[in-house]
């Protein structure tokens, strides 16, 4: 375009006033459209397929309709907004928009294509965005002969429910450009991000350690779906578990976009599909649109429920001793508290071991990445049993334990009666390193300073698009800090020695944080 490279603050969004084309009318497509139009644009929407069009038009209509059944719009906001919206027949329709967007199939080729009939069309200033979820948007733009006035758009499914917009910059993107859509974006009352076009832009590479972790401990026998499903629910504060999502999203379409991932990183193993999900492909078990996949949804069929430790006798007075004032260790002070059980704290020196509470002979220290059996060998304390990380220890009804290989029985039961007292339920895993939530959330937070360390978005950004693009309880980033970076980089460190692959490698970023006492979100 040529313009020039004017500040985010100084660049106006589109005016209301301002045409918008919306090419393809699938649900990302209307979705799309029918948040323009709400926001006061003239739009028209264009699809190949003969009639698209115009069944999008009238299902957008019928849901303007069903919010001001529901008192979300008033009926004057919904007959206006359906008013604004109009099918046409060819590109050519399209002429007078300011800006198009375009939600087509999800090929290099047939984009690029598109976008080539469009600035034929289009006047000079006006902007295309694509709503690419794992395309480079340097390589569409390629096709153009003035590459500056394109940028990804890319809201995320169900458009007009999901808050999050990434504005994505390919290498010829015009700075005016994507700051403009940034403007535009949030005058549609979608908070935008900005990022840079590499693959997965942020969402779809930094959400892939959620599945890829999960989906390891599967295969290594460290629990089962539904139990770790419920624990990132219940101890995480996940809207859902990685299987149900998995299943939810379709495994035909997140493995594809882990394999567009892997392989647009040179097969970088942090991002390595899993054979499993590939197995579930090769049978067609997609998840739910399918009737099968992690879970079975036919009819008639029951959910697994997620294995829980028997009940133990609760502790008896004098039993639990507490050490260490943590905020583990003061949320389960509160919880026992609360439930009238007793409890002593440690007197004298502490054990410079970390320890969190003993009850009877059974020790309970918080996970560091080590596996109970390591830990116990090297600390000498046989009967070592480790507690996995919560978003709330205060809050969460669930949480998830190990036991080193040498640890007695009776003394896992005193540890399990300890935390049952408190008001979890416990949930045993295999002694793998880092249990489940604690080695997921490092590794999410391990990619989005990746992330942030190759310039693909910053802090806030990172964790902003994690929380509104999939509905995160935290930012990873955040996370990482109120955990403290040298406990994450213990973590990675830990998995990295015991797995022996680079797949755990900290991030320079997270290494550079520490070294200097700093936190991320500084």
């Amino acid at each position: 375009m040529g313009a020039p490279q004017t500040s985010r603050a100084a660049l106006p969004p589109l005016p209301a006033t301002a045409r918008v084309g919306v090419v393809g009318t699938g649900a990302m497509g209307a979705g799309i459209a029918q948040v323009a139009a709400q926001a006061g644009h003239p739009v028209f929407l264009y699809d190949q397929q003969p009639g698209a069009a115009a069944r999008a038009v009238d299902g957008i209509r019928a849901q303007f309709a069903r919010l001001a059944d529901k008192g979300r719009l008033s009926p004057a906001q919904a007959e206006a907004a359906s008013a604004r919206l109009a099918p046409v027949d060819s590109l050519a329709g399209l002429a007078g928009a300011a800006l198009v967007v375009e939600a087509i199939v999800e090929n290099l080729e047939a984009k690029q294509a598109l976008f080539r009939q469009l600035e034929a069309l289009l006047a000079p200033d006006a902007l295309l965005g694509t709503n690419t979820s794992s395309i480079s948007v340097t390589a569409i733009g390629a096709a153009l002969q003035h590459p500056g006035r394109l940028a990804g758009l890319h809201f995320f499914n169900p458009a007009p429910l999901m808050a999050l917009v990434e504005v994505v910059s390919g290498l010829a993107t015009d700075p005016a450009v994507a700051h403009t859509l940034f403007a535009t974006a949030a005058a549609w009352g979608k908070p935008p991000v900005h990022a840079r076009s590499t693959p997965g832009f942020i969402v779809n590479r930094v959400a892939r350690p959620y599945y890829a972790e999960a989906l390891r401990i599967l295969q290594e026998g460290g629990a089962d779906c539904a139990t770790l499903d419920a624990l990132m629910r219940d101890a995480g504060g996940f809207r859902m578990g990685p299987f149900e999502l998995m299943d939810l999203i379709g495994h035909d379409v997140n493995f594809a976009v882990t394999r567009s991932v892997w392989s647009a990183f040179y097969h970088d193993p942090r991002f390595t599909p899993s054979l499993i999900q590939q197995e579930l492909v090769e049978a067609g078990f997609h998840g739910r649109k399918r009737g099968r996949g992690f879970y079975d949804y036919r009819d008639g069929a029951q959910r697994p429920a997620p294995a829980v430790m028997a009940d133990q006798p609760r502790p008896q007075p004098g039993c639990i001793v507490l050490w260490d004032a943590s905020d583990v260790a003061l949320a389960l002070a509160d919880r026992l508290h609360a439930r009238g059980v007793a409890y002593t704290w440690g007197e004298g020196t502490a054990p410079a071991d970390g320890r969190i509470a003993q009850a009877g002979e059974g020790v309970l220290y918080l996970t560091d990445g080590r596996t109970a059996t390591q830990r116990a060998t090297q600390s000498g304390v046989a009967n070592t049993v480790l507690l996995d990380l919560a978003l709330d220890y205060a809050q969460a009804p669930r949480i998830a334990i190990s036991a080193a290989q040498g640890c007695w029985a009776p003394a896992l039961g005193a540890v399990c009666g300890l935390l049952q007292a408190a008001g979890f339920e416990v949930s045993r895993l295999a002694d793998l390193p880092g249990l489940a939530l604690m080695r997921t959330v490092a590794m999410l937070a391990n990619e989005a300073a990746d992330a942030v360390n190759q310039g693909v978005c910053d802090v806030a950004g990172a964790d902003a698009a994690m929380c509104l693009g999939v509905n995160y309880p935290l930012g990873p980033l955040a996370w990482a800090d109120r955990i403290g970076l040298a406990a994450i980089g213990a973590v990675l460190g830990h998995l990295a020695g015991f797995y022996g692959e680079d797949r755990y490698r900290i991030s320079p970023l997270i290494q550079q944080r520490i070294y200097a006492g700093k936190r991320l979100h500084e």
